[in-house]
């Protein structure tokens, strides 16, 4: 038999735990009742997944010392409508990163309020 200590210690873990790992959903977001918006930093880039009923947005930015590439897929339902890439010969700031991420969110947020 588990002692209730353990077992309040394992519901704590789960409910504080993720809010203590850096790397874990930098936010999570909802417009109105359908968009939802998660943010995790993935190395020195991010990651961004939009999702609203089957459609799905997404955003990978992947920065190395050497270049940064970018991926990003619009998804809806297992239909790809956009799978592309891109190669920058430069490692992106910081700051470009949120920017970018930034822009690539509210792009989303507009497409989907005009509907």
């Amino acid at each position: 038999m588990i002692p209730i200590v353990a077992k309040l210690l394992v519901v704590m873990a789960g409910t504080i735990g993720p809010m203590l790992i850096p790397s874990a959903a930098w936010s999570l977001t909802e417009i109105g009742d359908a968009l939802q918006i998660e943010i995790l930093r993935k190395g020195a880039g991010k990651q961004v997944v939009l999702s609203q009923g089957a459609k799905e947005w997404f955003m990978l930015i992947e920065v190395t010392p050497e270049n940064a590439v970018i991926l990003k897929q619009e998804k809806d339902q297992d239909r790809y409508l956009i799978d592309e890439s891109e190669t920058h010969d430069r490692p992106m700031t910081v700051d470009e990163v949120d920017a970018a991420i930034t822009d690539y969110v509210n792009s989303v947020k507009a497409r989907v309020e005009k509907k």
